[in-house]
């Protein structure tokens, strides 16, 4: 992506109000950010780049459609930054992101761009907010935005959230009617655009059943989940895969067996340099030794 056009925008701009860096950046980012963008050496965030137009006296689309850089871009880099920001559940950035976008005429007049900001007002709604219920018809509302009589990815994908909300409340049925209905659905899609949408769902499908206690139909959900990480050479929740098979076996006391797995998760999370679940699970492995002892 060419970032020095939108750079050279701003730069020009900004020494036509006769703002210096410092003054742009007030209250917005520090000024060694807005040197970068102004280099183009970062594209800014999508939240960013909306103050500064603000603060500049533009419409944030001056930058797109005097730039060399397509307009379809800002939109790309926005998704990016809602699939980040869910990846570190930085759920307080993903509100942030979308009440700037809800004001954007690339969101508000595009059906499809509309849905995105809908499914992560749904999350954050719920783990912001603390609203399940208007979470969960954020959520209704973005798949009925768009559905027509094939299921696409992203409405797959915002099914999987909507049973991730229902998991975690402990709504164990009705979030696995969810995950069954996203797992038929994705049957019939033959390409995918993101391959972990399925290995994320047979993840979560497979921690619901741990939820209603049937561990042996957890534990064969994970194996089909790695067998497929490894046919499409991914590592992404590969770990934690190997580690909810070991907390199956934990709960039902085969000891062994979940020594085993959470070894393995260990011998993966080290391999990527997670270090967020080593002590974690280390003192587990630790407490199993002693009961198989």
């Amino acid at each position: 992506m060419d970032f020095s056009a939108i750079g050279k925008k701003i730069k020009e701009l900004r020494k036509s109000a006769g703002f210096s860096q410092k003054d742009l950046a007030r209250d917005i980012c520090t000024q060694a950010q807005i040197s970068k963008i102004e280099k183009g050496d970062v594209l800014p965030l999508a939240s960013t780049l909306y103050f500064i137009s603000q603060r500049l006296g533009v419409d944030i689309n001056y930058f797109f459609d005097h730039g060399t850089t397509p307009r379809l871009d800002y939109v790309q880099e926005v998704k990016n930054q809602l699939k980040m920001a869910r990846r570190r559940l930085d759920y307080p950035l993903i509100k942030e992101i979308v009440e700037v976008e809800e004001k954007n005429p690339l969101f508000s007049s595009n059906k499809k761009n509309s849905q995105i900001l809908l499914w992560h007002k749904g999350i954050y709604k719920y783990h912001v907010d603390h609203q399940l219920e208007e979470a969960l018809l954020f959520m209704d509302r973005a798949i009925d935005l768009t559905f027509e009589k094939v299921w696409s990815e992203r409405e797959i994908e915002i099914l999987n959230s909507k049973g991730i909300l229902l998991y975690e409340v402990g709504r164990y049925k009705e979030a696995l009617d969810v995950f069954r209905r996203a797992i038929n659905h994705l049957g019939e899609i033959i390409y995918l655009n993101d391959e972990t949408v399925r290995s994320r769902l047979l993840y979560n499908t497979a921690k619901t059943y741990t939820g209603i206690e049937d561990y042996d139909h957890s534990t064969n959900l994970c194996h089909e989940a790695i067998k497929y990480c490894i046919e499409k050479d991914q590592l992404f929740l590969l770990g934690h895969l190997h580690y909810h098979i070991g907390f199956n076996y934990e709960l039902k006391e085969q000891f062994v067996l979940a020594k085993k797995y959470m070894e393995q998760a260990l011998d993966i999370f080290r391999l990527q340099k997670d270090e967020r679940y080593i002590d974690f699970i280390s003192e587990k492995v630790a407490i199993f030794d002693r009961n198989i002892q």
